[in-house]
C-alpha cells in the first residue's frame, strides 16, 4: 500500500517541490511573490473561500431537503447532485459560458468576471458538502427531535441544540473537500473567466502560463504554494472536525 501511495502521490508531489527550487530559494520566491502570482492567489484563494462558505449553508440545506422531504422528482435531484462528478469540467465551463455570456438566453451576463469564477468553483464542488451531510442525517436518531419536541422545543431550537452539532464534523469534511478542489480548479474557470491578469485569472491558469511560456519552475512554485495551503486548510479542518467530535462525545 505505502508503495503504491509512493508511486501514485508522493514520488510526483516530491518531483514538483524538487522542480521548484530548480532556481534556487531567491527564484522560488521571485516566482511566487511576482505581481501576476500574487494577484492569481489572492483571486483563487478568496473566491475558494467564499465558495466554501456558500457550500456549507447551501450544500447542507439540499442534503437536509433530500432526506427529510419528499416531492416530485426527487430521485432525478439526488442523481444530480452528482453531475459535477461525471461531468468534464470544461464542459461545465462552456455550459455555464452558454447559459451566462453575452449571448446567454437569460440575459444575465457574467461572464469574464470575477462573479463567473465563483459561480464556475460553485458548480464543480457542489456534491461535495451535500454528500457528507447526507449520510449523518439518514443515521440521525430522530427520537431525540421528538423529546425536544415533546419538552417544547420549537423547530430552530431542535435544530440548533440536537441535529446541527451532529452534522458539524460532516459539513466541516465536505467544506474542506470543496475547497481544496475549488483550489485547483482548471477546467470550469478557463474560459468564463476570460483569463484576464490582475483580474480574472486564477492560480492554476496563471500556472499553465507559465508552463506555456517556458517558465516550468515558476510553474512548479506556484504549484507547491497551491498544495501546501491547500494541504494546511484540509489539515485545520480536519483539526476542527476531530476536536468538534471530541467536544460532542
Amino acid at each position: 500500500m505505502i508503495g503504491y501511495l509512493s508511486f501514485i502521490v508522493l514520488i510526483p508531489l516530491a518531483a514538483v517541490v524538487w522542480k521548484s527550487t530548480g532556481g534556487g530559494l531567491d527564484g522560488f520566491w521571485n516566482a511566487v511573490t511576482s505581481p501576476a502570482a500574487l494577484a492569481s492567489l489572492k483571486l483563487t484563494f478568496g473566491a475558494s473561500m467564499v465558495v466554501a462558505l456558500v457550500n456549507a449553508v447551501m450544500g447542507t440545506l439540499i442534503a437536509w431537503v433530500l432526506v427529510r422531504d419528499d416531492f416530485p422528482g426527487k430521485g432525478l435531484v439526488n442523481s444530480l447532485i452528482d453531475l459535477p462528478f461525471a461531468l468534464p469540467t470544461i464542459v461545465a465551463g462552456l455550459t455555464l459560458l452558454a447559459l451566462y455570456g453575452p449571448k446567454g438566453p437569460i440575459g444575465v451576463n457574467i461572464a469574464y468576471t470575477r462573479v463567473a469564477v465563483v459561480a464556475a468553483l460553485l458548480f464543480v464542488t457542489l456534491p461535495f458538502v451535500v454528500r457528507a451531510v447526507q449520510p449523518v442525517l439518514h443515521e440521525l436518531d430522530t427520537d431525540m427531535e421528538e423529546a425536544a419536541a415533546s419538552l417544547g422545543a420549537g423547530g430552530f431550537t431542535i435544530f440548533r441544540r440536537v441535529i446541527f452539532p451532529n452534522l458539524v464534523p460532516a459539513i466541516l469534511s465536505g467544506v474542506a473537500l470543496a475547497f481544496a478542489r475549488a483550489v485547483g480548479e482548471f477546467g470550469a474557470v478557463i474560459l468564463i473567466s476570460g483569463n484576464i491578469p490582475f483580474k480574472t485569472q486564477v492560480a492554476s491558469v496563471q500556472i499553465f502560463s507559465n508552463i506555456e511560456s517556458d517558465r516550468p519552475t515558476a510553474a512548479a512554485a506556484l504549484s507547491v504554494v497551491l498544495l501546501g495551503l491547500s494541504f494546511l486548510a484540509l489539515l485545520s479542518i480536519d483539526m476542527l472536525r476531530r476536536w468538534g467530535s471530541k467536544h460532542e462525545s
